[in-house]
């Protein structure tokens, strides 16, 4: 933050900068694996910072959030047992549990500080943390992961931070192998996958680690992030099975979901890939 109250990450790789205007500094810390940071900010709301990368923002949220779980819950033919790693914001969480059909999360985060400082300074996000289908665990997700039953899950979120640090071993072919390994027979794993404008180089290995660890089905789906950079993200989906066998489109479209992006004709638009994509794809 410089001295003007602005808040600014630079994207050195997209050679550029977002910032946001800042009331106050509400929350400094350093745990045992990260710093996090909190703002008050003018026009966001409440700001999560995290080594230096915005997290979340109170104010546009609601999107990254809605996309991580309603479009691959609703691609899964019965999603009872979902796995979140990562997620220690709670928001995904809050999502997953709108669907009826979902009768256990089980949320896997290294960091326990940041569930705790989202119930303090996002609330919103937590309002489901007392579900009794919830459960949390403060471990390393890609351990538990590693020695997770074979077929006990029905969906894997992957709501991690940039493949950086840590999180580096959420993008490998090893981990991939073991969310495989870990899904029943119909199971679908999502993770959010940066930027299509300056990440190609994470989400092409990414597409083809997935399909080569087994998954029959990998799709890439487009969202507005204006907080993360560039403005225009992405989560990918690889499934054991078509995804377009398995998508409950009625069920979306019939869907009374309390949310403020996701509906089913946002579903099947952001699976429209742009013309660049397709031709970056080897």
């Amino acid at each position: 933050m410089d001295r003007n109250q602005w808040f600014t990450e630079i994207c050195e790789e997209g050679g550029s900068a977002f910032s946001m205007k800042i009331r106050e500094k509400l929350h400094n810390e350093q745990t045992p694996f990260q710093r996090i940071e909190i703002y008050a900010t003018e026009w966001f709301g409440n700001l999560m910072v995290i080594d230096g990368f915005v997290m979340l923002t109170a104010r546009d949220n609601f999107i990254y959030h809605e996309m991580m779980a309603h479009p691959v819950l609703f691609s899964h033919p019965s999603p009872e047992n979902v796995v979140i790693i990562g997620g220690g914001d709670c928001g995904t969480l809050r999502e997953v549990l709108k669907h009826g059909r979902v009768t256990r999360v089980l949320q896997v985060d290294i960091d326990e500080r940041v569930t705790r400082l989202a119930e303090e300074f996002f609330p919103e996000l937590c309002v489901s943390n007392n579900d009794t289908r919830a459960d949390f665990l403060f471990e390393d997700g890609i351990a538990w992961m590693q020695a997770a039953d074979a077929g006990c899950a029905d969906v894997i979120i992957v709501d991690s931070t940039d493949p950086i640090g840590p999180a580096t071993g959420l993008y490998t072919e090893e981990f991939y192998r073991d969310c495989h390994r870990a899904l029943g027979n119909t199971g679908i794993l999502v993770q959010q996958s940066e930027s299509p404008l300056f990440h190609m180089d994470i989400i092409n290995p990414m597409r083809k680690r997935m399909r080569s660890t087994g998954f029959n089905d990998v799709q890439t789906l487009f969202f507005p992030q204006p907080s993360y950079p560039s403005g225009w993200w992405t989560a990918t989906l690889a499934g054991k099975q078509l995804l377009s066998e398995t998508y409950r489109g009625q069920d979306a479209g019939h869907s009374h979901l309390q949310t403020a992006y996701y509906n089913a004709a946002i579903h099947q638009a952001a699976l429209a890939a742009p013309e660049f994509f397709h031709k970056a794809l080897d």
